[in-house]
């Protein structure tokens, strides 16, 4: 647990990396420029971050399932070497998902005012700038990210119902109490940070406020990242006092 844990702080230093000091200097200036080239690498690595987060908070429910339900059997299953592949793949799925829509966007022409309404370079804001037909990129965007949300969402949802099934047969309710408390952090991460997501990328229209999509955009850029440190770490009593410790030193 304290591996991915690690990994997902890690993972959000570099995801608000991305993106929040140039969201900084458009609050500071009111405006910035950046190069069609910068502009596509920040939107890659944006959503590979974004989407190496979403598999790892999958596998982070994986292992509260096994954590709880297979107590007995947990160091011999989530070994250190099964933990550390684990991680591997969620990084290397999360940059190999996004490729297709960077290749796509890369064939687009692009003219006009070049002026993107957003914080950041994504990838709706661009297609409206495209002077070509989008439907393809559209369709494709729509796909992969529903097939991806989708796919981890249901995986949670299942994890979480078997867990909740083993909760309820417990016959101490101290132990059901830990393991309530064992899952509510991760839960409570998974619906701010998919409920965000979901609203901003699964959806085949390329009409959209942005406004709407600037505040949804802030809350899992910002907010998000802001609360896993607190949500993981003062609900953890190890954490806690591992904390305590180091200051006091």
């Amino acid at each position: 647990m304290y591996m991915f844990a690690g990994m997902l702080s890690f993972l959000d230093i570099c995801y608000t990396a991305v993106t929040i000091p140039q969201i900084l200097v458009i609050f500071w200036i009111g405006r910035v420029h950046i190069a069609f080239s910068g502009c596509l690498l920040q939107m890659y690595f944006f959503h590979s971050l974004g989407i190496t987060e979403n598999y790892l908070l999958t596998i982070m429910a994986y292992d509260r399932y096994i954590a709880i339900c297979n107590p007995l059997r947990y160091s011999t299953i989530m070994t250190s070497r099964c933990c550390k592949l684990l991680v591997f793949a969620c990084w290397f799925c999360g940059f190999l998902s996004p490729v297709t829509k960077l290749i796509l966007v890369t064939f687009l022409p692009f003219c006009g005012s070049n002026e993107i309404h957003h914080l950041f370079c994504d990838l709706s804001p661009l297609l409206h700038l495209a002077c070509a037909d989008t439907f393809l990129n559209v369709i494709t965007d729509f796909v992969i990210n529903s097939c991806i949300i989708i796919l981890t969402s249901a995986f949670i949802a299942l994890t979480y119902t078997k867990i909740l099934i083993t909760i309820i047969l417990m016959n101490s309710a101290e132990g059901r109490r830990k393991a309530f408390s064992t899952c509510a952090a991760h839960i409570t991460v998974v619906l701010i940070f998919f409920g965000s997501v979901a609203f901003m990328y699964v959806r085949p229209q390329t009409v959209y406020a942005p406004e709407y999509d600037q505040l949804v955009t802030i809350n899992y850029t910002i907010l998000t990242p802001l609360l896993n440190p607190a949500v993981y770490s003062l609900r953890n009593k190890e954490i806690k006092r591992a904390l305590k410790k180091y200051f006091l030193r």
